[in-house]
């Protein structure tokens, strides 16, 4: 009978599980996007996969971990799993920067999955998550009489981005030739109203497109699971 794997005497610090266990990592935000300028930070994102005998503890990995750098992010494997499943604008979007700076044979499995977490239920994510930072626009413009430009320009990029995937099915964050459109929105250079309409196109479009979209109208979640089962039955020998 094999011998179960020791359980290390105390848990990993959050830079530990970073730093030794990370599978996928990426650049995310303006320079994913195609939007970068000279000011831009550098966001990074990243997935790792905590040891499974660390979850025979009563203390747990965590599910994600800020830092240890600035501007960098990483969620723990079955987290990132389950928010991408549900769609979640932010983790879809990782999955599928153009900027990767990190990837390893696990990593590699997840990238060849980013279909299994496609599906019509972005529409609904996507928009909810759109429609929450449109009123804190409109609550700046109340206040202040403008909104946060650069959230706007994001705004747009996003309900871009949805309309496109439920029309091709396909997840693509390069805005391409949208760059200088979107770049005059975060200068300041287009009228809110004229953002706002563009803001209800987007939306609209996005809405038609989903009855007509390619994408099945629930994501793979077997799949995933079973991705997700054989990673954990590996990281315990």
């Amino acid at each position: 009978m094999t011998e179960p794997a020791a359980t290390p005497a105390t848990l990993p610090t959050p830079e530990d599980f970073v730093r030794d266990h990370t599978v996928y990592s990426c650049v995310m935000g303006s320079r994913a996007f195609g939007l970068a300028t000279d000011g831009s930070d550098t966001d990074r994102r990243g997935v790792f996969v905590a040891p499974t005998p660390l979850y025979w503890r009563f203390e747990k990995p965590p599910t994600h971990v800020e830092g240890p750098a600035a501007e960098q992010f990483s969620w723990e494997l079955e987290r990132f799993c389950e928010l991408a499943l549900r769609a979640n604008p932010n983790i879809l979007e990782c999955l599928h920067s153009p900027l990767v700076e990190h990837v390893d044979a696990t990593g590699r499995e997840l990238l060849a999955l980013r279909d299994a977490f496609l599906s019509r239920r972005a529409h609904r994510t996507f928009a909810r998550y759109a429609a929450g930072q449109r009123e804190k626009l409109e609550a700046d413009v109340r206040r202040h009489g403008a909104p946060r430009w650069k959230h706007a320009m994001h705004l747009l990029r996003l309900l871009g981005s949805c309309r496109d995937l439920l029309r091709t099915g396909e997840l693509v964050i390069e805005v391409g030739e949208d760059r200088e459109r979107l770049l005059a929105v975060k200068r300041g250079e287009v009228a809110w109203p004229e953002v706002e309409r563009r803001m209800e196109v987007l939306a609209a479009e996005a809405q038609a497109a989903e009855a007509k979209s390619p994408l099945p109208a629930e994501p793979d979640r077997p799949r995933v699971e079973d991705f997700l089962l054989r990673t954990r039955r590996a990281s315990a020998r």
